[in-house]
Parts: C-alpha cells; structure tokens; sequence
C-alpha cells in the first residue's frame, strides 16, 4: 500500500514551516513570521506564504508553540568550528550561563552548514535569545532573527535592533603600535584581515595610531585575512624588499602565519621581526610560540553577553557592551634592530 505524500513533501510526512518557507521563495525566519501574524512581512509576501501553507496542508505545531511561550531558560550559541578563540568564548559562555540560571544550546556554523541553517534549528528548539559570535548573515536577515528573539552579536559591530557585545578594537590596535613604538620600531606594518569581520575597524585604528606615534609616513597596508594562509601570503610580500622590522597582524593565525614565513625565510623573532596578534588565544600561549598578543578576554566578553541576553529578555536595557582589551606581552616583541 502506498503511503500519503504531502505536496512539497517526503511520503508520509508533515509539512513543516521549512517546507512552506522553501515553497513560498522566503526564508524560515520570515515565514515564521507571516504565521505567527507578526509585523515584518509584506502583505503580497504575506498573502503568499499563507496560500502555500494551505496548499501544503500545513498547520502549525501546537504543542511546539506552547513550550516556546513558556519560559525555557535555553540560550542559543551560533559559532564557527574552525575558528579557536570562538571556542574559547563558547566554553566560557557555559560558566556565565549557568551562573545565570540558563541552559546553552550550540549550533555550528561551518564550511558545509550555513549560518542560516544554524539559526533555525535554535528558534526550532526554542530558544529565548541568540548570542551569535562574529556571525556573517546579511543585515536584513539579522533584523528578521531578532523580531522574534533578543540577537546579541559577538565580536562585530551593532546593527539595527541587534546588540553588540565586543571590545574595542581601536583601543587594542592602539595599545600594540605605541608598545612597538616604545621599542623604538618606526617601520610597522599592519597585515589586515582581509573581508573578515572587524578587520576594517582595526585597519583603521592602525592608521590612526600611526599618525598619533608621528609615525604617519611609516604606515603600511597589506592584504591579509583570518588564517594561517592569509598571514603567509602576505609575509611573501612583505619579507621582499623594504622589509619593516615589526608586524601588527588582524588576529593570531594570521601572525602564526607570517611567523611561519618568517622562520623559513631564516629570520629571528623577535630580533629581526616583531610580531603582534589579536585575541590572546589558546594558540598565542603555547609553549613554543608565546606570541605578543591583544587580549579580548573570552570570558568578560562571555559574562557580558549572557547579562546582555539576560536584560533583553527581562525586556530591559542592558549595558556594559563594550569591553577595553589589554596587551599581553611575550617572545615574539623586542627592541628594534640597530
């Protein structure tokens, strides 16, 4: 005997609002919206998304929203699998969490799994707010996200209706050049982050920090990234020619990176190139790196996002969003070369 099929869907399964979402051209996050009766849709989209429903024969889990309109104690983590320091957040965003009296429920973006993605199976779980670390969806889908939860975004900058907790970025770049500086390096270089988040608020406070160490003629720009290969490349580029005897990298797998291209182009760190990373990770500790380091303390910027999250939820204006980083000095800095 054969099963029923639903149109639009597997034999013998309920239509979800995925399915609908899919069938109307909209994301999940909008559908949602049109059957819950929120504002945020176009009456046309509206008009459509409802029709499909109907054709679908979907109807909405009744038992699914009762637990969401209950209180489930339960903050959503997005994060980036391949990213180190976004662990480090995450582990201390489980201390801060339960200090508060919440559960955490991860959702992993990665090379095969979009934000997108991670986001719905959160709001399918119900969770009451979203902490989402450097997350990369477009500003209009991030507006969707928080019409129905508090979005707390880590590591980036503030979007309308989003809060953002992350520490300033200007003041760490700052505290790195004006350490170089007191070494007496005149001839640093900044290898950015590429099209990474953060990476042109950093890139800017660079210059400016230049300028303000009378540095202003020195200043010079190289294309880098996030990762390790981003930090060779531009070490290809920037160990030919006039080579500049220090480096503020975007973050630390970028400097590993040129470290890396240092030491095979026979250069000693910190005696003919000093290197300076970002975000003090697991890996600028190691024994055998001991990289110079701005630190963005994972866990002060973990306890303000869940008391972030917490506020909104209790509908309140949260504060302390912005934390001030601090310079971790180790090995890889020292004196100018003479």
């Amino acid at each position: 005997m054969e099963r029923d099929q639903q149109p639009g869907g597997r034999p013998g399964r309920r239509p979800t609002l995925a399915d609908v979402a899919a069938a109307s051209g909209v994301s999940r996050a909008l559908a949602s919206i049109v059957m819950r009766g929120a504002e945020g849709a176009g009456e046309a989209t509206r008009e459509r998304v409802l029709e499909t429903a109907r054709q679908l024969g979907y109807r909405p889990d009744s038992r699914a929203r009762l637990l969401r309109s209950r209180r489930t104690r339960l903050l959503g983590i997005t994060f980036t699998v391949s990213e180190p320091f976004h662990g480090e957040i995450v582990e201390s965003i489980y201390a801060a969490a339960e200090a508060a009296g919440f559960e955490v429920l991860l959702s992993a973006v990665g090379a095969r799994r979009p934000e997108g993605r991670a986001v719905e199976t959160l709001l399918d779980a119900g969770v009451e707010a979203a902490l989402m670390i450097s997350p990369s969806s477009a500003a209009a889908d991030l507006a969707a996200l928080a019409r129905q939860v508090p979005v707390i975004s880590l590591l980036s900058a503030a979007a309308p209706g989003i809060d953002a907790v992350r520490s300033d970025g200007a003041a760490g770049i700052r505290a790195a050049v004006q350490h170089l500086a007191a070494l007496g390096h005149r001839d640093i270089a900044h290898v950015d982050g590429g099209d990474a988040v953060a990476s042109a608020e950093r890139r800017a406070a660079y210059g400016r920090s230049m300028r303000e160490a009378g540095l202003g003629e020195c200043i010079r720009v190289l294309h880098g990234g996030a990762h390790e290969a981003d930090g060779i490349a531009a070490a290809g580029e920037l160990l030919t020619g006039r080579r500049p005897t220090a480096v503020v990298a975007f973050n630390d797998r970028c400097a590993l990176g040129i470290l890396e291209a240092a030491w095979r182009g026979g250069l000693k760190v910190p005696d003919d190139l000093s290197v300076v990373g970002y975000d003090d990770s697991q890996l600028a500790r190691l024994d055998h790196i001991r990289l110079t380091s701005v630190s963005q303390d994972a866990a002060g910027l973990a306890e303000a996002a869940v008391a972030c999250a917490a506020a909104r939820i209790r509908s309140e204006e949260p504060d302390g969003l912005v934390l001030q980083p601090s310079l971790v000095v180790r090995s890889t800095t020292g004196p100018a070369p003479h």
